[in-house]
């Protein structure tokens, strides 16, 4: 029986592993799987060694806080994988997590095929990390189409797949008139999947629905979250006397929501493209420690967030980082948008411009093609 081990450090990259593994199970049913992964890949029936919330940390202070801890999970990870002997070592994202325990396993047995989905994001920072992939990593998936000339210059076997998450699978309707009552209109808010984020991201946004509450009286805010979470950010919105407002984390009902919202408040990252692609006009909200934020201001090479603003190389979705990541500057630009039809029907527009060159059609399919290849 060939075996591929699954290893994500994150929700955003469980929920990419899950998508491509969904078509690989349903047309080769007889592979063997273990993961570190979350809960999308444990509703494939993929078992994980340990909780993904282990290894999920945000922020260089926090790794460093936590060194110890990650190194421990690194080897026994390393130790898993060799125990299980794969056919394929199959990483995704979380590349300082992840690329640092297929460079071991690839050290302890060559034999074992390493394929990495999602690219370092070399055109960030550190463009040097490409020339060490070379040692121990077989093939790599693409999101971007931009990012292959940097693997070709070194000679890595790389493959533009799209972004699995730009493409609609999932086309039956779900009944969400339990959730969103009295014909309010849906504004959908993503605080995070780390609880990190959620902590800083969520005082901020009370005070946001706050100051929103006192202009519009027809709203009704739902929280995308993870199962783990849920509970906490509704006990926050409970605790806060907000009545006009949800926490939900089944991924049908996500998407049904989104799909039906208006507007849409993002922490930085992977769902940005979830948004633009649901034709959701939004701004982008980021709030890191300080120490963090100054470290990485000195190290990356971008002036922008947001990846759709990264291949812009303008701002098309406001970001408000840092300092103006606060409730009223939140509730400043939101109203802008939300109020002038031109604004939000131009943003729109420029967004699926962007987004059109990130999508193939058959992302997982082409992924699908490369691991099975690979078996």
């Amino acid at each position: 029986m060939k075996k591929i081990f699954i290893l994500t450090g994150e929700p955003s990259g469980d929920k990419l592993a899950s998508k491509i593994i969904s078509k690989i199970k349903d047309s080769n049913p007889n592979i063997k799987y273990l993961s570190v992964g979350g809960e999308h890949l444990k509703s494939l029936g993929v078992e994980t060694i340990f909780n993904l919330e282990d290894v999920t940390y945000l922020g260089f202070t926090k790794v460093l806080f936590n060194i110890l801890k990650i190194r421990n999970k690194i080897n026994l990870t390393t130790k898993k994988v060799i125990e299980f002997n794969p056919d394929i070592l199959f990483s995704v994202d979380s590349p300082d997590f992840t690329l640092r325990i297929a460079k071991k396993v690839k050290k302890l047995n060559p034999n074992i095929k390493t394929i990495h989905f999602v690219a370092p994001q070399v055109w960030i920072w550190r463009e040097s990390r490409i020339k060490k992939l070379k040692s121990f990593i077989n093939h790599i998936l693409l999101l971007f189409p931009f990012e292959k000339k940097y693997f070709d210059r070194e000679n890595i076997e790389s493959t533009f797949i799209g972004h699995p998450l730009l493409e609609f699978s999932d086309k039956s309707k779900i009944d969400i008139s339990q959730i969103i009552k009295d014909d309010k209109k849906i504004f959908s808010i993503f605080p995070g999947s780390r609880l990190t984020e959620i902590n800083t991201l969520m005082p901020i946004l009370v005070d946001f629905i706050n100051l929103m509450n006192k202009q519009y009286n027809d709203l009704f805010f739902v929280f995308h979250s993870t199962s783990q979470f849920t509970k906490k950010i509704q006990n926050i919105l409970i605790n806060n006397g907000l009545k006009n407002c949800s926490s939900v984390s089944d991924e049908k009902i996500k998407s049904q929501i989104l799909e039906s919202s208006i507007f849409a408040v993002a922490k930085s990252g992977t769902v940005s493209l979830e948004i633009c692609n649901n034709k959701v006009p939004s701004v982008i909200i980021y709030k890191m420690n300080i120490i963090n934020f100054f470290i990485i201001k000195m190290l990356v090479k971008v002036k922008f967030a947001n990846i759709v603003n990264i291949a812009a190389n303008r701002e098309i979705i406001p970001e408000l980082l840092q300092s103006k990541c606060n409730a009223l500057e939140i509730f400043k630009s939101v109203n802008k948008i939300f109020n002038n039809k031109s604004i939000t029907e131009k943003q729109i527009f420029d967004t699926q411009e962007i987004i059109k060159d990130f999508k193939t059609g058959n992302s997982s399919e082409i992924a699908k093609s490369v691991l099975i290849n690979h078996l």
